[in-house]
């Protein structure tokens, strides 16, 4: 039986990256994609599609 090791882009560069132990920030090709990536969400670059009405709805008063 052989085993297949998938492999696919990484989401910031494109660097091929293997899903492996070699590869410890995967999906990313390194720590660099990883911080640049968490750092558009945290900057809201990013955005989960969703209604106006549940946008509206949210409140950080509400717990």
């Amino acid at each position: 039986m052989s085993v297949k090791t998938v492999s696919l882009p990484c989401p910031n560069c494109g660097k091929t990256v293997m899903m492996t132990e070699a590869f410890p920030e995967r999906p990313f090709c390194s720590k660099r994609c990883k911080d640049i990536d968490f750092g558009d969400w945290a900057s809201e670059s990013y955005q989960i599609e969703g209604s106006d009405e549940s946008a509206e709805s949210w409140s950080e008063d509400q717990r």
